[in-house]
This record gives structure tokens, C-alpha cells and sequence, in this order.
């Protein structure tokens, strides 16, 4: 099962995503096109306290025009490794140095038209430092309860995919450790 590549195109360029348009041929024979969205990828920090306190941010998200409560994440530079960039972000969005950092869980955001991978992080042992936001960016730390957040994924005050896997992936990591 596969489809063969025959030609591709790259038909957008940004700072942030590129966009290609791939010709295949279906297994069948069929010849179709594939519109794909190109990432760099991304990670996602759950990052939580001595007191089961995790650290979230409130931010502005243009594509659906609302502020939304999130773990902090944000988008893999050039070459910089996934573990690299969760301990960048971390510090830059709310401030905060991780003692201790370990993968959770590496998930495509949506397959059938973006090549996207977050990898998820499990922060501890923080220490607070000096946020530094990039200059586009206007991000308010919450600190929540572990137990509360989760509860917040129920009522959709939490709605971001990342942030409800990472949710739920750190809970289940410390309820084992």
C-alpha cells in the first residue's frame, strides 16, 4: 500500500509553513493530486511544579480568532533539536528552567495534509528565571493544578490538541513514576 510520487511543487514559502502540491499515482493507477502543508514540527512543555501546579499560557491564536489556554509550545528553529527548542520555549514563554526534562510522546498533528510532528515534554524540578517573549507574542502564565487542568479539558476551557494529550500523557507518566 503506497502511492508513487510523481512530480512536486512547492507553490508557497513562509516563514512559518510551505505548502507543495504532490502528483501521485494511486495503487490503482489512478493519477491525483496531494495538497501538503511543510513544518519544521514543534513541542509542547507540560511543565509542573513541586506542588502539582502545571504552567499554562493564555495567548491570541489568529486562526480561530480567540485567546486559548495552552501548554507552552512553539515551533522547532533550523536544526535545533526537539529536547533543545522544549527548554528554549520553556524559559521564553513563562520564565521557567527545568531541572529535569523527559519525552512523553511524539505525535503527527494532522496526516492527511501536514507533515508536522509535535514531540511532547514533561518538565520538572523548575526553577524561575526571566520570561522572554518574542516580540509578536503576548502570553500570560496561569498555574493550575495537574487535577484541575484535566478537569479543564472536560468543560473545553482546554480545546488545543497538544495540550490535551500532553495532559493526559504527563499524568498517566507521574502517576508511574
Amino acid at each position: 500500500m503506497g502511492e508513487d510520487l510523481l512530480s512536486s511543487r512547492r507553490i508557497y514559502e513562509g516563514r512559518i509553513v510551505n505548502l507543495r502540491v504532490d502528483s501521485v499515482r494511486l495503487p490503482s493507477g489512478r493519477i491525483t493530486e496531494r495538497e501538503i502543508v511543510e513544518h519544521r514540527g514543534a513541542v509542547g512543555i507540560v511543565a509542573v511544579d513541586e506542588s502539582g501546579e502545571v504552567l499554562l499560557v493564555n495567548q491570541f491564536r489568529a486562526a480561530v480568532a480567540r485567546t486559548l489556554l495552552e501548554i507552552p509550545a512553539g515551533t522547532l528553529e533550523d536544526g535545533e533539536e526537539a529536547e533543545a527548542c522544549a527548554v528554549r520555549e520553556l524559559s521564553e514563554e513563562t520564565g521557567y528552567v527545568a531541572e529535569r526534562i523527559e519525552e512523553l510522546y511524539v505525535f503527527y498533528v494532522s496526516p492527511g495534509f501536514s507533515d508536522e510532528r509535535i514531540y511532547l515534554y514533561l518538565a520538572t524540578d523548575l526553577t524561575l528565571g526571566s520570561q522572554r517573549v518574542e516580540s509578536d507574542e503576548i502570553i500570560e502564565v496561569v498555574k493550575v493544578p495537574l487535577d484541575r487542568a484535566l478537569e479543564m479539558i472536560g468543560t473545553g476551557e482546554i480545546c488545543d490538541g497538544k495540550s490535551i494529550l500532553g495532559l493526559i500523557a504527563a499524568r498517566a507518566k507521574l502517576l508511574t513514576s
